[in-house]
């Protein structure tokens, strides 16, 4: 309601004052509630899909295929300000988390990236982008660069990143998919309203997924018996010996990802780990014979 003497304009900027200090109030919500969700997914040692992309290109559509999670779907702008994530079932029994994000727009002002940064920021600390594209979009080339140049403003170019043609029930295309590790080709294309190549799409985001695994040595003092009990829990430990000093020589055969992230977790230093071949350094010497 107007104040007194207030003119129509005065109202219409208070109320919008109001307006932006209720959405920085939820913004701070969702940016504490997803620091939370994001030290439970490293403590669970799950990896996290990110699923970003120019906005009506379809994601929360795809996301509901893919999770059956009911997402709210409306053709509008930001429909998503707080990321849902959902866990979804892989092959082999692997397991990930996805997260659906806020629909990027053209020149999205600093300020804006700024003000989105709880949401938009799960991109840069994920480890796979999926990134939707309406194949039936005519402007399609001009959004994967818009797209792409804002992941670049969050630091989030460097993910690994496939992409997902969606709506290819407007197109005349059947879905397939590359999945090759190297090279800008990797794209499958999919129909997230139909549920046409979900299934190839959940194949290759599990072969992208899948962790490089290393094997090498790890000597524990006498007092690691904690991180020695981890290596066990992380079925990462192939053979035991018994040092003199009291202490373990573990021979380790694990994902580098899991590697890295016990490393930091016991503030234990790199060298600690005496690394032997990884399994593709393998798989090279092998073919090379």
């Amino acid at each position: 309601l107007r104040g007194p003497g207030e003119t129509q304009l005065e109202t219409d900027r208070r109320l919008l004052a109001q307006r932006i200090r209720v959405l920085n109030a939820r913004l701070e919500e969702v940016d504490s509630r997803r620091s939370m969700n994001r030290q439970n997914r490293l403590n669970a040692e799950i990896p996290t899909v990110a699923l970003v992309g120019y906005t009506n290109a379809g994601k929360s559509t795809l996301f509901n295929a893919l999770t059956d999670a009911g997402v709210y779907v409306r053709d509008q702008l930001f429909a998503t300000l707080d990321p849902t994530m959902r866990r979804i079932e892989l092959e082999q029994g692997a397991a990930a988390i996805i997260v659906d994000t806020v629909g990027f727009v053209r020149d999205l002002p600093h300020e804006l990236v700024a003000a989105f940064r709880s949401t938009l920021q799960e991109a840069r600390e994920a480890d796979l982008i999926l990134h939707l594209i309406d194949a039936s979009d005519p402007q399609r080339w001009q959004r994967i660069r818009q797209v792409n140049a804002v992941l670049k403003q969050l630091g989030a170019d460097e993910v690994p990143q496939i992409r997902v043609y969606n709506k290819i029930d407007k197109l005349d295309r059947q879905p397939r998919g590359n999945s090759g590790r190297t090279g800008a080709g990797r794209a499958v294309w999919v129909s997230a309203r139909t549920g046409e190549g979900v299934n190839r799409l959940l194949e290759v985001m599990a072969m992208r997924l899948r962790p490089e695994r290393v094997r090498g040595m790890m000597r524990l003092s006498p007092g690691q018996g904690r991180q020695r009990a981890r290596l066990f829990e992380l079925g990462a430990v192939v053979a035991e010996t018994a040092l003199e000093d009291g202490g373990w020589a573990l021979e380790l055969y694990l994902g580098e990802r899991d590697l890295q992230r016990f490393l930091k977790r016991e503030s234990l230093p790199a060298s600690q780990f005496e690394a032997g071949m990884s399994d593709d350094a393998r798989l090279n010497a092998l073919t090379q014979r």
